[in-house]
C-alpha cells in the first residue's frame, strides 16, 4: 500500500541542481523520471507536495517573480505527466536569518501537513541533502535520499544515514513506494 502523502525537495530530486542557484524558468531542467514518478504518484490517489529552500530570493540571486515562473513551469510539467503538486512550501530566507521555515527546521513540513490535513509520522520526505534528512526526522516524517543532485555528497560526508531509505533517484524511490516495498 502507498503512503497517503509524499513530501519532496525541489532541487536535486525533481529537476537538476547547481551550485549557483535555479533563476530562471530555461534553468529548471527535470531529472529523468521524476516527472513521471510524481504523475505515478499522483494517479494513485498519493498527496504530493514540496518543501524547498530558495535562498536565492534573499540573496538577490534571483527575484521573487524569477521564482514564481520557475515554479509555474514546474507545475505545468507535472501535469503535463499526469500529475499535480498537492501544497508548495518555500522558504526563501537565507541561513542567517535564523528562520524557522528554513530546512533543517520542520516548520515547512508541518505547513504541509496542516494545509492537507495529514499527521507527518512515517510520511516519505525524500531529499537529497543532511538538511533534508534533519527537517524529516524533526517533523517525525520519514527520511528518505536519493542519489542525485547533493545526495552523493550527503552520503560522502557520512552523516547519520541510520534509517534512511536510499534510492538512486526518484522514479526509483516512487516505484518502491508503489510496490509497497517501503513505508
Amino acid at each position: 500500500m502507498p503512503p497517503p502523502l509524499v513530501i519532496l525537495d525541489r532541487d536535486g530530486v525533481i529537476n537538476q541542481d547547481s551550485d549557483e542557484y535555479i533563476k530562471s524558468p530555461e534553468e529548471f531542467v527535470p531529472i529523468p523520471g521524476s516527472l513521471e514518478a510524481i504523475g505515478r504518484l499522483h494517479r494513485t490517489g498519493v498527496k504530493v507536495a514540496i518543501a524547498t529552500n530558495q535562498a536565492g530570493v534573499d540573496r538577490g540571486i534571483l527575484s521573487a517573480e524569477a521564482l514564481d515562473a520557475i515554479h509555474a513551469k514546474l507545475l505545468a510539467l507535472v501535469k503535463e505527466h499526469g500529475g499535480a503538486i498537492d501544497h508548495l512550501a518555500v522558504c526563501t530566507s537565507g541561513p542567517w536569518r535564523h528562520d524557522p521555515r528554513r530546512k533543517p527546521g520542520p516548520a515547512m513540513l508541518h505547513e504541509i501537513a496542516g494545509a492537507l490535513g495529514h499527521p507527518l509520522e512515517g510520511v516519505p520526505f525524500v531529499g537529497d541533502t543532511a538538511s533534508d534528512i534533519e527537517a524529516a526526522r524533526a517533523a517525525g516524517a520519514r527520511p528518505v535520499l536519493v542519489r542525485t543532485g547533493k545526495g552523493m555528497r550527503t552520503i560522502a560526508a557520512r552523516k547519520e544515514l541510520n534509517g534512511v531509505w536510499i534510492f538512486d533517484d526518484l522514479s526509483a524511490a516512487v516505484n518502491a513506494m508503489l510496490a509497497g516495498r517501503v513505508y
